[in-house]
């Protein structure tokens, strides 16, 4: 059996201010703004009714805006009444997803970014092949404690050649 690799789409993730979201995304990363920040009911709307079957019945409302990035992936965010955050936001023992990842050849910059806009540099930034190829990464946290990654490189040419060896 030939299974073709599929293309990713887009991730969701959850934040305690969409709007402030927005702006951290778009203006410190980058991001493309696809869906304005808007507000969504449980209701018999194709979308209220889509929610419902996602979230179970009585979830209320919840605000979402979808952003993209230059390589057209999608970034849906949303801010839910009542959300919290975890007591461990880097918890690598949890089943689920623990990290994304950005890429931009300037990692230093954008770290610089993310941490004067609220975010947080979570280690020093590393190198893959010391001495050999000016592959990096460093991984951060936005403004919400969301915790990703961002690559000097393409993810291919990073681990082509093994990165651990």
């Amino acid at each position: 059996m030939n299974v073709s690799p599929k293309t990713f789409s887009h991730i969701g993730l959850s934040v305690p201010d969409l709007d402030a979201a927005v702006r951290f995304y778009t203006e410190v990363l980058g991001l493309y703004t696809i869906m304005e920040p808007t507000e969504v009911f449980e209701d018999d709307s194709p979308i209220g009714v889509m929610c419902t079957d996602v979230f179970g019945p009585n979830w209320g409302s919840l605000k979402i805006a979808h952003l993209a990035t230059a390589d057209r992936v999608g970034i849906e965010i949303f801010e839910f009444p009542e959300n919290y955050a975890p007591e461990n936001n880097l918890d690598h023992h949890r089943h689920g997803t623990f990290h994304f990842c950005v890429q931009d050849p300037d990692v230093e910059g954008l770290v610089e970014k993310i941490v004067a806009a609220g975010g947080k540099q979570r280690m020093p930034i590393r190198e893959y092949y010391p001495g050999e190829k000016p592959y990096r990464m460093c991984y951060v946290e936005d403004p919400f404690g969301i915790v990703f990654e961002v690559y000097s490189h393409s993810y291919e040419l990073t681990y082509s050649e093994g990165a651990y060896s």
